[in-house]
């Protein structure tokens, strides 16, 4: 099953099971799933799985950067909702890796790049997130890589 025909069932369950608050980010998901479908083709492009993670991943970050902030300001409130909301976004996304497989995976690329400084690390970065497909964060690739780049 797709992602998006995933989210989908999702939204119908939690419309049948009246859970207002998995509904809501359900809703929110598929909208912005819809306007990032929109700003690639056209109202009539269909969006692939990896599409959709990136959009899930755009979301997943925004609440962390939310959660964050409204820790500092003393808003446990609202705090809770967003690692609510949090926690369900994340049941979207595909399992990590472990920082040991995503190490051998960054040395292999390495190999197969030939780069030889930190100045190729965009190249490395690039081939390392597609061989990863979405199994790991660009901040901990980005930092694996530059720990391993002499």
């Amino acid at each position: 099953m797709s992602l998006i025909a995933q989210i989908d069932a999702d939204l119908k369950k939690a419309m049948l099971a009246r859970e207002a608050d998995k509904l809501s980010v359900l809703r929110m998901l598929k909208s912005a799933v819809k306007y990032s479908s929109i700003e690639k083709g056209g109202a009539d492009f269909v969006p692939t799985d990896l599409d959709v993670l990136a959009v899930v991943r755009k979301e997943v970050k925004k609440r962390e950067d939310s959660i964050t902030s409204y820790s500092e300001a003393g808003r446990t409130d609202l705090a809770d909702k967003e690692k609510q909301e949090l926690e369900f976004l994340r049941t979207f996304l595909p399992a990590q890796m472990a920082p040991e497989k995503v190490e051998a995976l960054v040395k292999e690329v390495i190999q197969e790049t030939g780069a030889t400084s930190k100045a190729q690390m965009g190249a490395v970065m690039k081939a390392a997130q597609a061989k990863a497909a979405g199994q790991v964060d660009g901040k901990t690739l980005s930092q694996i890589v530059q720990r391993l780049l002499p």
